[in-house]
């Protein structure tokens, strides 16, 4: 593997101060201790710190989106948001959270082939989940992120939009000239409008154009529209580096074409320095504890990759480290590899390559 590609094949993941490759954390978590004690409470079967957690996180929409959607990957076993429901059947918090198991479940089901009655009958779920959820808390943005992300299914869209019989024809198009893709967009504002800039919301739309509105052309081109709308969430600058690797991966599947060719152009690094610039160094360093570590790890690979400092890329960007660039980059190249052995190998390669004298 030449040392160009190696070097932009990754993600932050470098203890601060230090050159060895051992210590490697595999987290989405960040530094939020609060969060971290809620998941080892549910891989037991406990909710209630995740209880006590999202009663603490208030109507902080972001925080909220962030710590439900973490809470639900992380879980293991959904049905201890179920049996949290039936305990407080009034529970805002745990309705949202079910309806996040089930939206999980229903995207699953679908991905592993399932007969397309059980996917339509999990979607069902999912759906009457997330409409008793917004009941008890209509101001949350989670439930619209909920059915913003059912609409990846092989199901007409506005079939998960409650309003749909009373929005302004026609549905599934924008004002805006300058967006003619067609796609669930009174979901979006629906999350919008509740959590404006919202971080998953743009996300999951990006997810409808990759997976049901032209594949991930038309994922990049939302992306880039985005960011050109200048967003009030400097998180949305990442967009398009989420995008690019979905469309490297298409491109360059089981190793077809030239890697360093895609990743060592203009357009890269255009939005890698952008979302540097108006993202992170506009982040005072005490709070990076709380960034996104995906977002973290696209970022740093883009960089990277584009021809930055690996060395001071690493350093800023650490100490965890997530399957997600690399595992996709890793697979579509081709390779066998255990992501996390070989990210050790390029990470240490890097820090050596790049220490003074």
């Amino acid at each position: 593997m030449p040392r160009p590609l190696a070097t932009n094949a990754h993600l932050p993941a470098v203890q601060r101060g230090t050159e060895t490759t051992t210590d490697l954390i595999v987290s989405p978590v960040g530094a939020d201790t609060d969060l971290r004690a809620a998941l080892e409470d549910l891989k037991l079967g406990r909710y209630r710190a995740a209880r006590d957690l999202l009663a603490r996180t208030g109507p902080n929409w972001a925080l909220r989106t962030r710590r439900s959607q973490l809470l639900a990957a992380g879980a293991g076993e959904g049905g201890v948001f179920k049996a949290w429901l039936e305990e407080e059947s009034g529970s805002a918090d745990a309705a949202m959270m079910w309806a996040r198991v089930l939206t999980r479940a229903a995207l699953a089901a679908h991905r592993r082939g399932t007969n397309r009655d059980l996917v339509a009958r999990a979607a069902g779920l999912a759906l009457q989940a997330c409409m008793k959820a917004m009941a008890l808390r209509p101001e949350c943005p989670v439930s619209w992120v909920c059915l913003l992300q059912l609409t990846q299914l092989p199901f007409d869209p506005y079939h998960f939009d409650p309003k749909w019989r009373s929005r302004v024809l026609p549905w599934d198009r924008l004002r805006d000239p300058t967006m003619p893709l067609p796609g669930p967009w009174p979901l979006l504002e629906e999350i919008n409008r509740r959590d404006p800039g919202s971080r998953e919301g743009h996300h999951r739309m990006r997810e409808f154009f990759l997976h049901r509105g032209g594949g991930p052309t038309a994922a990049m081109s939302y992306s880039a529209w985005v960011v050109a709308s200048q967003p009030t969430s400097g998180e949305l600058d990442l967009l398009p580096l989420y995008a690019m690797r979905d469309v490297y991966a298409a491109r360059h599947g089981n190793g077809h074409g030239s890697a360093l060719q895609f990743w060592q152009t203009a357009q890269v690094a255009h939005y890698a320095c952008q979302a540097r610039d108006r993202w992170f160094a506009s982040v005072p360093p005490v709070h990076h504890g709380w960034l996104s570590v995906l977002d973290l790890n696209h970022l740093a690979h883009a960089l990277v990759a584009c021809g930055e400092d690996a060395r001071a890329v690493f350093e800023a960007m650490g100490p965890y480290a997530t399957p997600e660039p690399w595992q996709t980059i890793n697979r579509s190249l081709g390779r066998s590899y255990d992501w996390t052995t070989e990210f050790l190998r390029i990470r240490s390669a890097a820090l050596r390559e790049h220490s003074p004298g």
